[in-house]
Formats: structure tokens, sequence, C-alpha cells
């Protein structure tokens, strides 16, 4: 069930941020990939566990260097970020212990980082091309 609740919350949180304008910052996607990728550093403090901190904040830098890159020029990266995550999500609990996670947490995430990531993608294929006479646009 956390999966489906995931990919649900991803589509109304594209939907919201569209209805709103907030998605035509480039920044928006590139901080939701932050921001998913800060939980499970949260989640070992939470734990108090300081191994997991560290590899969870060694995670965390590499997908944050992944939205900073795709925010500079890369948006592709950005769905890749995103998508990556969500995979990661599946495999996490092979890659590090941390017992602040909750049971259910990584399906759920899986559900809403490639929902994000399809919704992403689904931007920037529907988006008009950038051509020699027309401005290059600050939206993703």
């Amino acid at each position: 069930m956390s999966i489906p609740v995931g990919v649900a919350l991803a589509l109304l949180i594209a939907a919201f941020a569209r209805l709103s304008g907030f998605d035509r910052d480039r920044s928006f996607y590139a901080t939701v990939l932050i921001v998913v990728a800060s939980y499970y550093v949260l989640f070992a403090a939470m734990a108090g566990s300081s191994w997991a901190l560290l590899l969870e904040s060694i995670l965390m830098a590499a997908f944050a260097a992944a939205a900073i890159a795709g925010f500079k020029g890369r948006p592709w990266l950005i769905v890749a970020g995103l998508a990556g995550h969500g995979v990661m999500d599946f495999f996490h609990h092979h890659l590090v212990m941390n017992p602040g996670v909750p049971e259910w947490w990584p399906g759920f995430c899986l559900g809403y980082d490639v929902g994000a990531a399809a919704c992403l993608a689904w931007i920037i294929r529907a988006r008009p091309p950038v051509t020699p006479h027309s401005a290059p646009s600050t939206a993703i």
C-alpha cells in the first residue's frame, strides 16, 4: 500500500506545483531531490546512530550533487537522481543499517521518487524547444 500512496502523493504535488506555478522555477525539482534524500539523514539522527548518520550524509551529498548539476544545466540529471533515489530506496536496507527508518518508508519513498521523476520527465519533454530566435526559459 505504501508504493501507491507515494505515487499518488507525487502526482498530487506535481499537479499542485503546476497549478501554483512553483514548478516554473528550475530549482523546484532540484530542491525536491535534496529534500527526499535528506529524510534518511533525519531518520539516522532520530535513531541516534552516528554510523548511519555518516553513511546517509554521504548518500545525501551524492544526490545533492545530482540536484545541483541538474539545476545548473542538465535537468535530466534531476530525473535520474529522483529515479535513482527511488531505486536506492528499494535496496536501502542492504546499503545502510538505519534503525530510524520506518518499515513502510522505503516503499513509500520508492513510489514518490519514481512518480516525481516521471512527472519531471513529462514536463521536460512537453516544454517547447529553444530556437535561435527565442530566449531560453528559466523554467524546467
